[in-house]
């Protein structure tokens, strides 16, 4: 990680570099260039990644954590060394307080199930936020309906932003969990997780962070964070679909019991009891996905080339840009405008469905999201049932952004 007191100038950060390191961005839809803002939904994918992965798989496949042999051995050092680059990116006290999951939804679910085993009890508390993703919402329901929790909800306000009193007035001597988006992947709001963490703990509850939307846009540091787990998918993060990492402080590993049992998460079976390993192992049931772990800490390294800073200063201006412009558009109404926002931008346009508008959109060659984004909640918040969100990322450009804006202006003047 880059680590240097003066942050790289933005002179430096050239997009059109950047850009020829993503071979999917050459690509034409409809006979139109590809214009990629689904970032939100998933990233697309630097060369150094996709070379990266098949290297694995050409030199290194084998499973792990099980043989002696020269291709297990190096296996085994390449899906460790991504654990470490993990750790060392979220600003982890030690790599073995990372687990490897799915994606940000099995990493819920899994702290969901297990603190429904061991943390809940019959009118304990469960405090959400209306901005949250479905897979921060369901698997809480389930641990409250098998526990007898009960969830409470942390309203924002018409900007999209946390109501801070609110939430606090929620806190209290039965909150156990308290589980949040980093940024809302419907508004883009930045939370300040920092302070609600501060808040959280307070009252004693274990915090957990959902930053699907936040490591691709800002630098974490968990242990200035506070929190207790940090959950995020790879393949947002610019890695291959099928791995994610849960952040856990090492003292709360250890206290929990695993989720799924079979092979490498045990110490000891016998037909009678089960002894079980030592985390992150105890976690990680069965063979993991290798290959994805390994792209994981390429695409790691891939940004931590470019600057996790400069990253974000170039995003902030791009999707101010776009703001402005999206403001002239006849008949477009956006939807929250935070304090500090992330990568995302949601909108309808009246009179046109919003299917329509990602489909004319679409037509030339602009990808972007219609629909729910798993977040119904926070959408009827807003007296929606679905948006329109382009998601930007460090590979898009402002004549990306204007080539959008083009297009609604003339969707809009069919209305």
């Amino acid at each position: 990680m880059n680590q240097n007191a003066n942050p790289p100038a933005a002179s430096l950060f050239n997009v059109e570099t950047i850009r020829r390191d993503f071979p999917i961005l050459q690509r034409e839809v409809h006979g139109k260039p590809l214009i990629w803002l689904d970032s939100a939904a998933t990233a697309q994918k630097p060369q150094a990644v996709i070379d990266r992965v098949a290297r694995y798989y050409e030199h290194e496949n084998s499973n792990i954590h099980r043989g002696t042999h020269t291709l297990a051995t190096g296996a085994d050092a390449a899906y460790e060394g991504a654990r470490a680059k993990v750790a060392a990116f979220l600003g982890a006290a030690s790599p073995q307080e990372i687990v490897f999951v799915r994606g940000t939804t099995e990493g819920l679910n899994l702290l969901a199930a297990i603190f429904g085993e061991t943390l809940l009890r019959p009118g304990d508390e469960i405090l959400l936020t209306e901005a949250e993703h479905h897979a921060n919402i369901v698997p809480w329901q389930f641990a409250a309906k098998k526990t007898g929790a009960v969830i409470r909800v942390a309203p924002v306000d018409d900007n999209g932003d946390i109501l801070l009193e609110e939430y606090a007035r929620l806190l209290g001597p039965r909150t156990r969990v308290v589980s949040i988006t980093h940024i809302s992947n419907v508004l883009g709001t930045v939370m300040p997780i920092r302070e609600m963490t501060a808040l959280a703990k307070r009252h004693g509850a274990t915090v957990v962070i959902d930053g699907a939307q936040g490591v691709p846009h800002r630098r974490v540091n968990v242990r200035e964070i506070g929190c207790d787990f940090y959950v995020f998918s790879g393949h947002k993060l610019f890695a291959p679909t099928g791995i994610g990492a849960v952040y856990g402080r090492m003292e709360k590993w250890e206290q929990l019991p695993p989720w799924q049992g079979g092979g490498n998460m045990v110490d000891k079976v016998m037909f009678e009891n089960t002894s079980f390993a030592q985390p992150p192992k105890r976690f990680e049931a069965g063979t993991p996905a290798v290959a994805s772990a390994v792209g994981l800490g390429a695409a790691i390294d891939y940004l931590n080339g470019i600057g996790l800073d400069a990253i974000e200063r170039y995003e902030t201006e791009l999707v101010a840009y776009a703001l402005e412009g999206l403001g002239s558009v006849g008949g477009l109404r956006l939807i929250g405008m935070p304090k500090d926002r992330g990568g995302v931008i949601s909108f309808v346009i009246e009179g046109i469905p919003d299917l329509e508008v990602a489909s004319a959109l679409d037509a030339e060659g602009i990808a972007v999201r219609a629909g729910t984004h798993c977040a119904q909640p926070i959408l009827r918040r807003f007296g929606l049932e679905s948006s329109v969100r382009p998601s930007f990322a460090f590979y898009n450009t402002k004549a990306e952004a204007g080539a959008l804006i083009e297009t609604l202006h003339s969707i809009g003047a069919r209305r």
